[in-house]
Parts: structure tokens; C-alpha cells; sequence
């Protein structure tokens, strides 16, 4: 029976990135896409071409409602979920705290926070052997701004991963005995679109001269950390954090 792997945010970046290493390696992937439907499809197509199945399934994770039917979908269509990689975020325009208001937070919060949550309970009713599951594997990825905090960039950014990694400690806790390991990654500056979010696309080639490494990460780079965590490689890692920072 192959591995399921549903990847939130599946479409672009290191989601997409993880989507098409899952693949390759024999992976049934769920791309799944808030509101880019071209871009899922086009890694569904990737997939599709190198030998691989794959789904592209559209759904707000931020919604239970939407978050049951994205995962039944996975169920009808690709078997039983062993794997979920937690990836689908945001950021917003780079600003001071004193300079944020509840609308930016509660749509931070609901992207980085409320999504995650959502999609672990989901993936827990089915995995764990408490329910009847077969046991898996959850990856989430966090940041390096955890730990950095992201003074007069994105402060609300950096404290949403940080409650992600409150999450990954807790509930790897949780469900150890129930078959399930439960990691997290923490990218540090890799090349990818957010950062055109933040209003800065050229924001890692602007800082990567001052990392100890001399330059930013690839989505691909993260996609292999995340591959490792989920694999029979890493089967006592949980509870951890991974962080692919160049040093930083």
C-alpha cells in the first residue's frame, strides 16, 4: 500500500517543493490550494508526468468545514493518510507592532495558527491507532522568525510560528504512543513568493550577504528536511524542531 501525503499550501514554494520530492518518491500527494488553482494543477501535472499520482483539492484550512471535506476527499480518492504536512501561511506588509490592527492579526492568526490545528485534529482522528488508525507522520513548518521574533518586519508573523511550535511539542506529546510523530522545520530566508507579500519580493537577496552561509535557502532544500522527518529515517524524532537557516 503506497504512503498518502496531503500537503496544505501544496501549490507554490516549499509546499510545492515538498509536493513534487513526495511524489518521486512514490508518495500519493494531495496538493491542496487556497485560491491558485493553476499552480496546484500545474505540480498535479509535474507529478502526473514523472509517474506519480497526485490531487490537486481547493480548501480554506482555516475552516473546519472545508478542512473535513479536503480530508474525506484524500480518504475517496488516495486510501488511508499517512503523512500531513502542515505548510499553508501568510504574511502580510512588513510594519511595526504598534502599527497593526485586530483585522491583519485575526487573518495571521486563522492562516498560521487556526489551519494548522484544523489539519492536525484531522489527520490525529485518522492516524492514530486511538482511533483505529495505522499510526503516521505530521510535519510542520514554522520559521526561523520564531526564534528571531522579526522586529519591524512582521512580529505577528513570527509569533504565530511560534504558537505552531508550541503545537509540534504539544501534541507530539499527545499522540507518541498512538503511532504518530509529530516535527517541525524552521526555514529560515529561502526563495520563494511570500516575501512579495510582505512587499519585499527581493527581501532574501537584500539579507542573505549577512548569513553566516552567504545566501538564501531553495524551497527544494526544505522539501528534503521535510521528506527526512516524515520517513522511516527519522522514526525516533519527535517532538523536534529542525531549523534550515543557513546558520542563522
Amino acid at each position: 500500500m503506497s504512503e498518502v501525503v496531503l500537503v496544505t499550501g501544496g501549490g507554490r514554494g516549499i509546499g510545492a517543493a515538498t509536493s513534487r520530492l513526495a511524489g518521486a518518491r512514490g508518495y500519493h500527494v494531495c496538493v491542496n490550494y487556497r485560491a491558485d488553482e493553476a499552480a496546484a494543477a500545474a505540480v498535479v501535472a509535474e507529478i502526473r508526468a514523472d509517474g506519480g499520482t497526485a490531487i490537486a483539492v481547493q480548501a480554506d484550512v482555516s475552516r473546519s468545514a472545508e478542512v473535513e471535506r479536503l480530508f474525506r476527499t484524500v480518504d475517496d480518492r488516495l486510501g488511508p493518510l499517512t503523512a500531513l504536512v502542515n505548510n499553508a501561511g501568510t504574511l502580510e506588509k512588513q510594519s511595526r507592532l504598534d502599527e497593526l490592527d485586530e483585522d491583519r492579526l485575526a487573518r495571521t492568526w486563522a492562516a498560521n495558527i487556526t489551519g494548522p490545528f484544523l489539519c492536525a485534529g484531522a489527520a490525529v482522528r485518522r492516524m492514530s491507532t486511538r482511533h483505529g488508525g495505522s499510526g503516521g507522520a505530521i510535519v510542520n513548518v514554522s520559521s526561523a522568525a520564531a526564534r528571531l521574533g522579526s522586529p519591524n518586519e512582521y512580529v505577528d508573523y513570527a509569533a504565530s510560528k511560534g504558537a505552531l511550535d508550541s503545537m509540534t511539542r504539544g501534541l507530539a506529546l499527545e499522540v507518541a504512543r498512538e503511532g504518530i510523530r509529530v516535527n517541525t522545520v524552521r526555514p529560515g530566508l529561502i526563495h520563494t513568493g511570500i516575501h512579495a507579500l510582505g512587499g519585499e519580493p527581493g527581501r532574501v537577496d537584500r539579507i542573505a550577504p549577512d548569513l553566516p552561509m552567504g545566501r538564501g535557502g531553495q524551497p527544494e532544500e526544505v522539501a528534503e528536511a521535510i521528506l527526512w522527518l516524515l520517513s522511516p529515517a527519522a522514526s525516533y524524532a519527535t517532538g523536534t524542531f529542525l531549523d534550515l537557516a543557513g546558520g542563522r
